[in-house]
C-alpha cells in the first residue's frame, strides 16, 4: 500500500535544534525558508534524501477543482471541523476524529482515515508550523486519489 514507505519514518533521529531553527525561518505564505543567505524551499529531492521515500513512477494527484474549506474537508475527510484558524485545522481534531478505524469500515472510510493520517504526517513531521498543532487544509489538495492511483 502507499503508506508502507511512510511507516519506516519512525526510526528517524530528529535534530531538534535544526528543526527549531528551520521552523523559525519558515514562511508558509511563500513556502520558503528565509535564511541569511537568501531563500530556499523544500524540494522533492530533499524529501527523498531525508525520509528515503520512493518518488519514481506516475504522478498520483491529477487535476483538482479548488473547493471551499468545508467542502474540501467533507470531500477528503468526510467530516468538517467546527472551527478553522485561517485555512488551518487543529491536529487534535484530526487525532480525535480519526483515531480508530472500525474493522467493518467501508472503502471510502478507509480512504478518509488514510488521508487524515497523511495530513497528520504532513502537519506533524514533514511541514509543521510554528504552533505545532495546526495543519493547512490546502495540503489535502496534494493527496492521492486512491481510485486513480490503483
Amino acid at each position: 500500500m502507499i503508506l508502507t514507505c511512510i511507516s519506516y519514518a519512525r526510526g528517524l533521529k530528529l535534530d531538534l535544534t535544526l528543526i527549531s531553527a528551520l521552523v523559525e525561518r519558515w514562511r508558509p505564505e511563500t513556502y520558503t525558508f528565509h535564511l541569511s543567505c537568501g531563500e530556499c524551499t523544500i524540494t522533492l529531492e530533499d524529501v527523498v534524501l531525508q525520509l528515503s521515500l520512493l518518488v519514481d513512477g506516475p504522478i498520483v494527484t491529477g487535476a483538482v477543482v479548488i473547493l471551499g474549506k468545508e467542502d474540501l474537508c467533507e470531500a477528503f475527510l468526510g467530516k468538517v471541523p467546527n472551527k478553522f484558524q485561517g485555512g488551518r485545522i487543529e491536529m487534535k481534531w484530526l487525532e480525535d476524529n480519526f483515531k480508530y478505524l472500525l474493522k467493518d469500515a467501508i472503502d471510502i472510510e478507509k480512504e478518509q482515515y488514510a488521508q487524515a493520517f497523511i495530513l497528520k504526517f504532513i502537519g506533524g513531521i514533514l511541514m509543521p508550523d510554528k504552533s505545532q498543532n495546526l495543519v493547512h487544509i490546502r495540503c489535502l489538495l496534494h493527496l492521492v486519489d486512491f481510485k486513480e492511483s490503483g
